[in-house]
């Protein structure tokens, strides 16, 4: 009970970055924003049944659940299989959480995945990473101003995204400060993140009110 608890709390606090400042969601396309102009398949809305609130009431921030989490619900079963892993990720992995980022971000851009850009922006921010970067992930690894850090985890992404394959080059610069648990992270992360997009933009998932698509 304790640890549900705990774990509830972390789930709130996650959406409270996600979500600021939004409130409700936007159902009209913005530059830069989702490829589709309207759902394909709905979100679930309140009354919620029971299986619909076990999923979204954890995730419930001042009344709003996002479009991600609400989407999803639709197949309860599909959606508790796939948020256990989601979960996982976000609270459990031993990677750090702008390395995290940088590699959502990345994966985001090269899959056009305007909403989950969004969704991850304000998290982008709070751990650091400035405006001025946040453009130059778009450009890429070999955008000026990057740490070899920074870059090789850049360079990760888009070989994943490439070939599914991490390069022996980048994976032995990624092993000098990682270890076996954080290696295997970060494909499961570009993996995960990469599915996200295909999920996000495929069922039409539309902005939250105030969310800020790739920059222009």
């Amino acid at each position: 009970m304790v640890i549900r608890t705990i774990r509830n709390k972390l789930l709130f606090l996650l959406c409270a970055l996600l979500v600021l400042p939004t409130l409700g969601y936007a159902q009209s396309n913005t530059d830069g924003g989702p490829p589709l102009d309207s759902e394909r398949i709905p979100r679930v809305e309140k009354p919620w049944s029971i299986a619909e609130r076990a999923i979204l009431e954890p995730r419930e921030n001042n009344g709003s659940v996002l479009g991600v989490w609400s989407t999803c619900a639709q197949a309860p079963d599909l959606c508790n299989a796939w948020l256990e892993f989601t979960d996982y990720l976000l609270q459990d992995s031993s990677l750090p959480t702008r390395d995290r980022e940088l590699l959502i971000l990345r994966i985001g851009w090269l899959n056009g995945g305007a909403y989950e850009w969004a969704a991850h922006r304000g998290l982008a921010l709070s751990v650091g990473i400035t405006e001025a970067e946040l453009e130059n992930i778009l450009e890429g690894p070999d955008a000026s101003g990057w740490s070899d850090w920074d870059s090789t985890l850049l360079r990760a992404a888009d070989e994943l995204h490439s070939n599914a394959l991490i390069t022996d080059v980048t994976w032995n610069k990624l092993a000098v400060r990682y270890d076996k648990r954080q290696l295997m992270e970060a494909v499961f992360t570009v993996g995960q993140y990469n599915l996200v997009a295909m999920y996000l933009n495929s069922l039409g998932v539309q902005f939250e009110e105030g969310f800020q698509g790739f920059p222009l």
